[in-house]
């Protein structure tokens, strides 16, 4: 079970609101669906992951946002053991990280999942055609179709019309489940057990979350709402677990694109102790107090653990307030508590400063600019 080490002035009424609002919502999906899991797809996604493994030596995730950040996360902080490893591709425009992913699958055999509700979004869409390419000119394009799977919209868009098309195994993204909130979804289960994640545990603490991480997001999202009107406008995610530094970035997304509109939300930013101690540890300790720390506290040696109370104490000692997310295991089961207990926060502080947590209109504006220019 997740655990805080503060205690927030908590508007019991004005939660219990906002959660049936969360509920509700036209994307609030991924509140019941740990426990609702769709076992018919949940097989499909096993059987899937099984025949990549038997036949590729690589599998290309290809997609950008929460359509990979959250899994690169898990798979990364596990480090689980799989004869088929995984590459990501169509997370930005540099044609050299293209050109080295193309390079690092060579001649190996791989099967590609590419992640795109719509399809049409400009960086996974120039990966995509680049890797099928590949794929065709070593298989054949009958072969090669077999060899993709494509998790997409249900029923429209692009990338859906051409895996109808080509018949390739297509998984769903929910309707009424966003990118960022996806990680316990198609999304992230497919490319988590390709890469020897346990995601019937992951699934098993994600559906304990439901229950028990209730009580804790609640006094973390009113907490940084305190701290946000006490004029602390920026969160430092410190975790003491190198592996972890992906999963700080989904944080990073999740918070900032969820909050951060109409000139609102904190801005979440991220930390790998001790490594950071040394860079920007003299800022956290000496420099603007606008800025408060949430330490993920994952079971750990007893150095590491010293290293984590001296960082509380200086730290604490220094003007800056400092939060702490004790995690129960450093395992599928731990990160799938996690995971839910970090959506249902962040919905909630969205709530709390009153925007929409499932939008991201300020993404939209790029693309659009990106695609007035690319027309020129």
């Amino acid at each position: 079970m997740i655990k805080v080490n503060f205690n927030a002035e908590v508007d019991k009424a004005q939660a219990q609101r906002i959660l049936a609002e969360i509920k509700k919502d036209a994307m609030g999906g991924w509140m019941e669906l740990p426990k609702k899991y769709d076992m018919g797809e949940f097989a499909r996604i096993k059987e899937a992951a099984a025949k990549i493994n038997e036949e590729s030596e690589y599998l290309v995730c290809i997609g950008i946002g929460g359509s990979y950040l959250g899994h690169r996360a898990v798979i990364e902080a596990l480090r689980p053991k799989s004869e088929t490893k995984i590459i990501y591709a169509g997370n930005s425009l540099s044609k050299r990280e293209l050109e080295w992913a193309l390079e690092k699958v060579g001649d190996h055999d791989f099967s590609i999942n590419v992640i795109s509700k719509s399809g049409t979004t400009l960086e996974p869409a120039i990966a995509f055609e680049a890797f099928k390419k590949k794929l065709i000119e070593k298989y054949g394009a009958e072969e090669a179709m077999t060899r993709i799977y494509a998790t997409t919209d249900a029923k429209q868009g692009a990338l859906h019309d051409e895996a109808v098309e080509n018949g390739y195994t297509r998984f769903v993204v929910p309707d009424n489940i966003g990118g960022r909130y996806s990680v316990l979804t198609a999304v992230g289960l497919l490319p988590m057990a390709v890469a020897g994640v346990d995601i019937s545990k992951l699934l098993e603490g994600a559906a304990e979350a439901v229950e028990t991480a209730v009580e804790p997001a609640l006094n973390y999202a009113y907490m940084r709402y305190t701290l946000d009107s006490k004029g602390y406008d920026t969160e430092m995610f410190a975790s003491f677990e190198p592996a972890t530094v992906y999963f700080n970035e989904w944080l990073k997304q999740l918070f900032g694109e969820s909050e951060g509109k109409e000139k609102r939300g904190i801005l979440p930013d991220s930390l790998i102790y001790s490594t950071d101690l040394h860079s920007l540890g003299q800022y956290i300790q000496d420099g603007r107090r606008n800025l408060f720390e949430t330490i993920i506290d994952y079971p750990t040696d007893d150095l590491n653990a010293k290293i984590v109370a001296a960082v509380r104490i200086a730290h604490t000692e220094g003007g800056i307030p400092v939060l702490n997310i004790s995690v129960p295991s450093f395992d599928e089961k731990g990160f799938g508590e996690l995971v839910y207990f970090f959506e249902l926060t962040c919905a909630v502080s969205a709530k709390l400063i009153g925007v929409n947590p499932f939008d991201q209109p300020g993404v939209e504006k790029y693309k659009l600019e990106l695609r007035k220019l690319l027309e020129k």
